[in-house]
């Protein structure tokens, strides 16, 4: 059932898998109903709440893939099988899937995550799915075995494709006219090439895009975007690549808590 309140649902975590060294996928119990690319606000008592997307979802479980960065994600990965943790949500608005169709799939490191949801609601959808899974070495590789037709990129070419994600996207729309879109999800400066890429090669694109988030449904305003003033959390995480572009802030910078700009 799905729980859109500010009152989190308290879970105990039903397995852990450790999916690279920095990454570990959380099973619950639970059903949630959520969409592909949606996301649930990730309580840990005592310590802090944080946005994390869904990477794959049954009628009466879901996991969540999570990379160790920060206070609140090194709390977690000392937990234990059977420890609890808050889940509110599932928030957001995700990808849209359109049946029957030649689609690729472009993930760099846990941004694999949700696109892992989305592949296997696709397949479902009668769609043919192209997954690219792009990480720096082959040991931080996610998903690779997910689903059946899977391209592995590493930067240091220790396993798959040596270079980037978007120069095996590029690749795969000469080779293939037939694709009919694209969906990426990961680092923010993958995704402006993911579109670049999709633009020369006039194919729409769907992007999901991270900004720091306090409460998860648009009222804390602390993930509103230049120049639209649109918060990620309500009108995305999930955006056209024509929407994205008109985010100006898009793969150049975003911004801390305080509301001070980092560039990527």
């Amino acid at each position: 059932m799905k729980n859109n309140s500010q009152q989190p649902t308290i879970l105990p975590i039903k397995k852990i898998v450790q999916e690279t060294p920095a990454i570990k996928t959380y099973t619950f119990e639970h059903k949630l109903g959520a969409e592909p690319g949606q996301f649930v606000m990730l309580w840990i008592p005592r310590v802090d709440q944080k946005p994390i997307s869904i990477s794959r979802q049954t009628d009466s479980s879901f996991d969540l893939s999570v990379f160790k960065v920060g206070k609140a994600t090194e709390a977690l990965f000392d937990m234990k099988e059977g420890d609890k943790v808050g889940i509110s949500g599932p928030y957001g608005r995700g990808f849209n899937i359109e049946p029957k169709k030649n689609i690729v799939l472009v993930g760099g490191g846990c941004g694999s995550a949700p696109l892992r949801m989305l592949g296997e609601e696709a397949e479902k959808a009668g769609c043919k799915v192209t997954f690219i899974t792009g990480a720096q070495t082959s040991k931080d590789v996610l998903f690779k075995d997910a689903l059946s037709d899977t391209c592995i990129t590493t930067d240091d070419g220790s396993a798959g494709f040596k270079g980037f994600t978007t120069q095996k996207l590029a690749e795969i729309l000469t080779e293939n006219k037939d694709t009919d879109k694209v969906y990426t999800c990961g680092p923010e400066v993958m995704m402006k090439g993911v579109v670049d890429v999709c633009a020369k090669h006039k194919i729409s694109c769907e992007i999901s895009m991270e900004r720091y988030m306090k409460c998860g449904f648009g009222i804390c305003g602390q993930c509103a975007v230049d120049p639209l003033g649109i918060c990620i959390c309500k009108a995305g995480p999930v955006f056209s690549g024509e929407m994205a572009a008109k985010i100006t802030e898009f793969g150049q910078y975003h911004r801390d808590k305080a509301g001070v700009k980092h560039e990527l």
